[in-house]
């Protein structure tokens, strides 16, 4: 069998660097959510900590490494998750963490970004501009660029999740993880195939931001001219190869679920769970909502991945509005 760039030695390893506070988050089944859905739901709760998603397990293990090295400077592109992470991470350890970000991302997270010390460079144009500016910044300054899904540390530091769903001890069939560069996916993905080979990977992502699902589908990297979905953290255009190679091993479905579902799970997730999540969270729910039959009489985990959304936008969507988002 081929093997992902991933070690599940070095992911159990990485607990031990990771800030309690992040780990053993909340897996409890919401039988509110059934009735609706047609089958079992459990919910991962990865928004219960202080930056509201699960990135900084990763941004933990790179801040940590920086900081034994004597390293003192780190920059990212982030639609928002990563860079609060990274922020959280590196201010706790003495680093000088440059963020990159569209000026068009959701204004919460730049604001927490900014909260939380770090400095954020705004740049025109999506992410994948983002991306190109904080590559351009550590090599003129000559600085540690850290590259989510790339950098295998993120994808580790999401695996630990995947330890965590390992253990649980209520069994289920499915995995519902949102796709966008990838560190999720196929971090959970690794330590399912490892640990839990009977459990169904399937990765969820907007059909207005397709390009990894479409390369997983294809098995070659395609890219997209555009990413238009609410769902900001997932809006990538140009799939990184190295990731999609562990993809290719570890996901069992890609799927593309339209914006009006996102909406009906972000709403379904607040009325029956409680839950304030941004539209990425809410992915996996969407995928039940378009393929019931799929998952009828089925026991799912779905992985509620942030909670960084604009409150005036989530307002709006939970009246039935898809206006209001980026």
């Amino acid at each position: 069998m081929q093997k992902t760039r991933l070690d599940t030695a070095r992911i159990r390893a990485a607990r031990g660097v990771i800030d309690p506070v992040f780990l053993d988050t909340p897996l409890y089944r919401c039988e509110a959510l059934e009735p609706g859905l047609g089958c079992a739901v459990s919910i991962k709760l990865e928004t219960a900590n202080p930056v509201r998603s699960f990135k900084a397990r990763g941004t933990e293990i790179v801040a940590s490494a920086l900081a034994e090295e004597g390293s003192r400077d780190v920059v990212c592109a982030s639609a928002g998750n990563l860079g609060q992470a990274l922020a959280w991470s590196g201010r706790g350890r003495g680093l000088h963490v440059t963020v990159v970000a569209s000026r068009f991302a959701t204004a919460a997270k730049l604001d927490r970004i900014r909260a939380l010390g770090a400095t954020l460079e705004l740049v025109d144009g999506d992410h994948e501009a983002a991306r190109e500016r904080a590559a351009a910044v550590a090599r003129h300054d000559g600085v540690r660029l850290l590259e989510d899904s790339l950098d295998i540390e993120t994808c580790e530091g999401a695996a630990t999740i995947g330890l965590e769903l390992a253990d649980a001890t209520a069994p289920f069939d499915a995995v519902l993880i949102a796709l966008g560069g990838g560190a999720l996916a196929t971090g959970v993905g690794h330590v399912m195939r490892a640990m839990a080979p009977g459990v169904e990977v399937i990765c969820v992502q907007p059909s207005g931001a397709p390009a990894m699902t479409r390369s997983w589908r294809e098995r070659r990297v395609v890219s997209t001219d555009s990413a238009v979905t609410i769902a900001d953290g997932v809006a990538g255009r140009h799939p990184i190869p190295a990731v999609l190679d562990d993809l290719l091993l570890v996901a069992d479905d890609a799927v593309l679920v339209r914006e009006r579902s996102i909406v009906e799970g972000m709403r379904m997730l607040h009325d029956h769970a409680g839950l304030v999540v941004e539209p990425s969270a809410a992915l996996g729910v969407a995928a039940v909502l378009e393929d019931r039959d799929r998952f009828a009489g089925r026991h799912v985990v779905t992985i509620v991945c942030g909670s960084n959304v604009d409150a005036h936008a989530h307002r709006r969507w939970m009246g039935g509005s898809l206006d209001g988002g980026p």
